[in-house]
């Protein structure tokens, strides 16, 4: 039987590598070594910045919300609290599109905190 080599499956992964690292500066998208080695860190911050994505939007409403009931005489932590006993099932993400876009409704939203605390 013949003996069988690894060559194809070698640079095969090999390309696979150097293709991801395609655009990076310098050595690192010519020398597979360097290329290994960038491929690697950039899928770690990659991974890194889907879970920093959440934080991100996540303090974006709550300041978008802290800025829209600052008007009424609010703050954003008594407004909170204030939905929570009013028994008002919105997440952040929806207060704070509520606040920009419909500003009736996000007022209404607001006197009914209000009225809870």
């Amino acid at each position: 039987m013949a003996r069988v080599k690894g060559a194809m499956m070698t640079r095969k992964r090999r390309n696979k590598v150097l293709k991801s690292a395609k655009g990076y500066w310098g050595s690192k998208s010519k020398h597979f070594k360097m290329a290994k080695e960038a491929v690697m860190k950039s899928g770690n911050y990659a991974f890194a910045g889907r879970k920093q994505k959440k934080r991100d939007f996540r303090s974006l409403w709550i300041t978008r919300i802290s800025a829209a009931v600052k008007p009424y005489g609010m703050n954003y932590s008594t407004f909170m609290h204030g939905v929570k006993l009013a028994g008002i099932d919105l997440n952040r993400k929806m207060l704070s599109e509520l606040a920009i876009s419909d500003r009736d409704a996000f007022a209404a939203v607001v006197e009914r905190a209000k009225a809870a605390l």
